[in-house]
């Protein structure tokens, strides 16, 4: 094992967009661990819209990051060292934990994966917090019944692909909204969306959303907010659902955007506008991830990753998420696993 370590600290709350001078890497020792935990290789970490919410000094769903401390996220890892039961020196886990090459971890902050089942980056995308993300709020709050038209926001991106395939399963009609041609292509000829639209390049959103959604929307998935929410929302039926998802469109602005109210839109068609966050399903995660392991297996959820390798290299993976570099699931790879 190496005697090299590092870890990533917060330094500054960004304005507006961040930038590589808002973070610090830091040289530490590698720990050793105590009775009841275990020394985790990080093998790979995820980078997510919300972590720039949490950069901010502002009352959220989850506490801010603090100054001058490690990020934290989802993390992948190998054990190492062991010091506890249930766990041993070889075992793949996964949990939330700090941007760092090395670290101790009590027994109960990670969870094992078999890396029989699944390719084990799968824990951290389609069967993991952006796979329950979809599967619970497509479920749960868009309730698509077939036939039903089923608009997505971010359709590219690790949630927004996700959200499609499982529509597509229970027979709705699925539009995309995308960042460039190849996502548009991709939504469309490899992930089986009935139409997909490039923000970017449509000269008339609106006009494109309608000849994609003759018959309305009736469930909007909302990954981005902004401009590209105020129109799907003014093509919404009777008793639409909007999961509220996230809003990475909003999320690097210096000033509140002030945007068309909606409400009238919402209460004409006694729509139903819901956020939600992933960790109100804590009780249920195990259904969700039983079945979209089932899917993947079967050959009906399809999933992408884009993976940047280094770990000096994290902060600009985490940048390319706000000007839509990656398809799929945003992932860098730290290390690899041992050879056993």
């Amino acid at each position: 094992m190496s005697n090299h370590n590092q870890q990533i600290l917060l330094i500054n709350r960004p304005k507006g967009m961040p930038t590589e001078a808002d973070f610090k890497w830091e040289e530490i020792p590698v720990p050793q661990p105590s009775e009841g935990e275990v020394l985790v290789k990080t093998l790979y970490l995820s980078v997510d819209p919300y972590m720039r919410g949490r950069m901010n000094d502002s009352k959220s769903y989850v506490a801010p990051f603090e100054l001058n401390q490690p990020i934290s996220g989802g993390v992948i890892g190998e054990v190492v060292e062991s010091k506890a039961p249930g766990l041993e020196a070889g075992d793949i886990v996964v949990g939330m934990l700090d941007w760092k090459k090395y670290q101790t971890v009590s027994v109960q902050g990670v969870k094992k994966i078999d890396p029989t089942v699944a390719p084990i980056t799968t824990a951290l995308g389609v069967v993991g917090m952006p796979g329950l993300t979809a599967y619970f709020g497509l479920l749960d709050i868009g309730k698509p019944q077939p036939g039903e038209t089923v608009v997505i926001s971010g359709a590219a991106g690790a949630v927004g692909m996700v959200v499609g395939q499982i529509a597509k399963i229970k027979g709705c009609r699925v539009v995309g909204i995308a960042g460039s041609d190849a996502k548009v292509e991709y939504l469309v000829k490899q992930l089986g969306f009935d139409a997909a639209i490039n923000y970017k390049t449509a000269t008339n959103l609106k006009a494109a959303l309608k000849e994609a959604c003759p018959n309305g929307v009736d469930i909007y998935f909302d990954n981005v907010g902004g401009e590209i929410s105020d129109v799907v929302i003014t093509l919404i039926n009777p008793h639409a659902r909007i999961p509220l998802c996230g809003q990475i469109a909003l999320y690097n602005m210096e000033k509140v955007a002030i945007g068309p109210r909606i409400q009238p839109l919402l209460l004409i068609n006694k729509a139903l506008m819901k956020g939600f966050i992933v960790g109100d399903y804590a009780e249920r995660f195990e259904e969700g991830t039983r079945q979209l392991a089932l899917w993947v297996k079967e050959g009906k959820l399809r999933y992408e990753e884009t993976i940047v390798d280094g770990f000096e290299n994290t902060i600009q993976a985490f940048l390319g998420l706000f000007t839509g570099e990656n398809l799929g699931k945003q992932l860098v790879k730290v290390a690899e696993p041992s050879k056993r």
